[in-house]
């Protein structure tokens, strides 16, 4: 009935990683490939967090 109330868990994740993709590409745009790699290596880590979140629910 209040299934609107519920949180949905991969949502602030989603968000995190949409944000961590961006400094990445900010990172490469500026030359500094070290931290672009750094970035994208924790985003990965995210997103393998949501695939296994959303896993669990179906």
């Amino acid at each position: 009935m209040f299934s609107f109330f519920n949180n949905d868990p991969t949502k602030k994740l989603r968000k995190t990683y949409e944000a961590k993709l961006e400094q990445a590409m900010k990172a490469q745009r500026n030359g500094d490939i070290r931290s672009y790699s750094t970035i994208t290596e924790e985003a990965e880590h995210i997103w393998q967090e949501i695939e296994k979140l959303e896993q669990e629910k179906a």
